[in-house]
């Protein structure tokens, strides 16, 4: 009987706690910290795109993605967002063989872009 008890008052507990006050509640909130190369692109570049576009690029990369500037350039003169945007499987889309990187990275990316491709 006391074990009925205990999940019936559990069971009102999480039903009454799980519930939105308000629509705001339902919004995605998004991250508004400013998007660097140094804390954010960086790190997604090193991890997705330096086994071809390392300092010596292979496996058919045209360019390096090593330094900053490098991939500021890439950003401004060689298509890098739109090749990163593609649907998986797309012709030309990148990570080159791999997964599409998430929407969510590409925002960012698109983000620091849009201001300004902060160091």
């Amino acid at each position: 009987m006391k074990r009925k008890i205990i999940a019936i008052l559990l069971g009102s507990l999480l039903l009454t706690s799980c519930t939105n006050d308000s629509e705001s509640d339902l919004i995605e909130v998004t991250n508004e910290e400013t998007i660097t190369y140094t804390n954010y692109v960086k790190n997604v570049i090193d991890t997705n795109c330096i086994v071809c576009h390392g300092t010596t690029p292979s496996n058919g990369a045209p360019m390096s993605l090593t330094t900053y500037a490098f991939v500021k350039d890439a950003v401004l003169n060689r298509g890098l967002l739109s090749r990163i945007s593609r649907e998986q499987g797309a012709q030309g889309m990148m990570p080159n063989g791999g997964t599409r990187l998430p929407q969510t990275t590409i925002d960012a990316i698109i983000k620091w872009q849009t201001d300004g491709l902060l160091e």
